[in-house]
């Protein structure tokens, strides 16, 4: 008997602190991001989204609202299961918490959030998550770096790929697969930057494939003229393909990537 092939769909989206295509989330009520964030909600619902993985999501931030926005994005997809990672906090008055967030369908078995910095605002990082489909542990990294500093992000590439010499080596075992590893890098597969240089270590690893294609751009989302947002799968990921969804709902648009364990 054929062994039982289990489809997956991932998407990855900086959703932008909920503001849609609003410069400042800080002028928008409550009520404007509630909105954007239902839409989005129904955008993952229509494209079948197993697992999600947001930048630039928040919790309890005066300038976004201030309330839970994964809560209300897992209630809203129905999703089972969710994971925050803060790489930004702040107490008082103007009280600020963000980083990454991860919606699944499927188990969260596992995770780790790691910060680069210690700024009070504009801190990033990655959220690794272990997830259990279907018997299948499945490793994802959810990443967000620099959005300025060619240099910050080399750094940060250097945080990452120590933790995930280390990770692999500790824990690589009980994966059914290398991680994937996807989010907002902040720069272009061109080879001087830091998403080439990923690519270039991860095939040191495995024959690991960069999605979307080089012709599929995410920013801005209202004229696509760059692409930002990326999505690595080992090559256990059988039959993977990719698409940037049309979307008005942040300043990026979203990359979904489909494929077979």
């Amino acid at each position: 008997m054929r062994p039982t092939r289990i489809r997956l769909r991932l998407l990855t989206f900086n959703i932008a602190h909920g503001r849609g295509l609003s410069p400042i989330q800080g002028l928008l009520t409550q009520r404007k991001i509630r909105a954007n964030l239902l839409k989005i909600s129904r955008l993952l619902t229509t494209v079948e989204a197993d697992v999600v993985a947001f930048q630039e999501v928040d919790r309890y931030s005066r300038w976004a609202g201030n309330f839970d926005q994964l809560e209300f994005l897992r209630e809203h997809t129905r999703m089972a299961h969710a994971v925050f990672g803060i790489n930004t906090q702040r107490e008082g008055l103007l009280n600020l918490c963000y980083g990454n967030g991860l919606l699944s369908e499927y188990p969260i078995v596992r995770t780790e959030n790691v910060v680069f910095g210690k700024k009070q605002i504009g801190e990033k990082g990655f959220l690794f998550v272990e997830l259990d489909v279907a018997g299948h542990r499945v490793p994802i990294i959810n990443l967000h770096l620099h959005y300025r500093s060619r240099v910050q992000r080399f750094k940060q590439l250097d945080r990452l790929t120590e933790w995930l010499a280390r990770e692999h080596r500790l824990h690589g075992a009980h994966w059914s697969m290398l991680p994937i590893v996807c989010g907002d890098f902040n720069a272009p597969r061109i080879k001087s930057d830091v998403t080439a240089s990923l690519h270039s270590h991860l095939q040191g690893l495995a024959d690991y494939r960069l999605l979307p294609e080089a012709t599929d751009h995410t920013f801005p989302s209202a004229w696509p003229q760059f692409t930002y947002d990326f999505v690595f799968v080992p090559p256990e990921c059988r039959r993977a393909h990719s698409v940037v969804v049309k979307s008005f709902l942040s300043d990026h648009r979203p990359v979904l990537v489909e494929f077979e364990l």
